[in-house]
């Protein structure tokens, strides 16, 4: 049991009925969020060996990675997979020390019109919550400069079984035209599959200078009332003070896919705030902050309680009830 743990322990045990109200209601939705299932994007900025073997950055980024069932990082430039190994050698000796979870990668080959200029798509998933069913390189080079490597996942532990992730991290001067392209990408692999649950994510460059208010018509995404953009154009995906640009989107298509997020769940983890550390040392792993949304569980939430949370429930129901 952690401090956490014995405080909510303590206040449950308060004669307060408001504080014990509080303290079940509170610890329900942690509950709630506890169970849901969470997928990540990060731009992770020229992750390489260099960056791997900075012990305080790969701590930092596992700290990060380690709290989605699925997470893609973007500009990642490792042709012979020795920085991603070795981040998922972090992962799972970290995590091991406080849950059961497994992490492997899938990683596209390097993209990119320019020798000096090569990038991957890595997806980094929890093997206990999720299955990885297919796994496809998009090819049209005359639509993207590195291309969408798209994957097909399948969880028991979401309402939506079934979804597709399609990466994108633009060129910049071409973000309108790529985004666009999305829908291209979009009817080739729910054809393939058969499955039009799929989700688009990734720095997409769709804001600020890049794409305009006036672009939008240009961008079938935004035109086609089936996809929805879950990360708001006023919100900063950016790190320094000297932006504040909605760069880093998700977008879903169709209502069935929709239903199964967790309301207002889709937002950006400024891990500055909640691991405390300064913008040196966000800016050392990145320029952006990691984007994620919640897919809502297949199970009431109380059967994947954990035992600790069903201890203190039960508690404080014996005086609240």
């Amino acid at each position: 049991m952690d401090l956490k743990d014995l405080e909510l322990w303590r206040y449950s045990q308060s004669e307060d009925p408001t504080m014990r109200w509080f303290c079940l209601i509170f610890m329900l939705s942690i509950c709630r969020a506890a169970q849901d299932f969470r997928i990540c994007s990060y731009n992770v900025q020229n992750f390489n060996m260099q960056k791997a073997s900075n012990y305080k950055l790969i701590h930092t980024l596992t700290r990060v990675v380690s709290r989605c069932d699925v997470c893609l990082l973007q500009h990642v430039v490792d042709s012979d997979g020795k920085a991603v190994n070795k981040l998922l050698a972090a992962l799972n000796r970290e995590t091991n020390r406080y849950d059961d979870f497994t992490y492997k990668a899938v990683s596209s080959q390097s993209l990119g019109n320019s020798p000096g200029d090569m990038q991957q798509y890595v997806f980094i998933y929890r093997t206990e919550t999720v299955n990885l069913t297919g796994q496809h390189q998009y090819s049209s080079k005359q639509s993207f400069v590195r291309e969408p490597f798209v994957v097909q996942f399948q969880s028991n532990r979401t309402a939506i079984k079934e979804f597709v992730l399609v990466p994108l991290h633009s060129e910049p001067s071409k973000a309108v035209h790529e985004i666009d392209r999305l829908y291209d990408v979009f009817q080739e692999v729910s054809k393939k599959w058969n499955n039009k649950n799929v989700m688009f994510l990734g720095d997409f460059h769709a804001s600020c200078a890049y794409v305009t208010r006036s672009d939008r018509k240009k961008i079938r995404l935004f035109k086609n009332p089936n996809f929805s953009w879950l990360i708001g154009d006023k919100v900063d995906t950016t790190v320094t003070d000297d932006t504040n640009c909605a760069y880093d989107r998700i977008v879903v298509h169709g209502e069935p896919f929709l239903k199964a997020i967790r309301p207002f769940s889709a937002q950006v983890f400024n891990f500055a705030k909640d691991f405390k550390l300064s913008q040196t040392r966000v800016l050392e792993v990145s320029d952006h902050f990691p984007i994620e949304v919640r897919l809502k569980s297949s199970a009431p939430f109380l059967l994947q309680a954990s035992p600790l949370l069903l201890l203190l429930l039960s508690v404080i129901g014996q005086f609240v009830l």
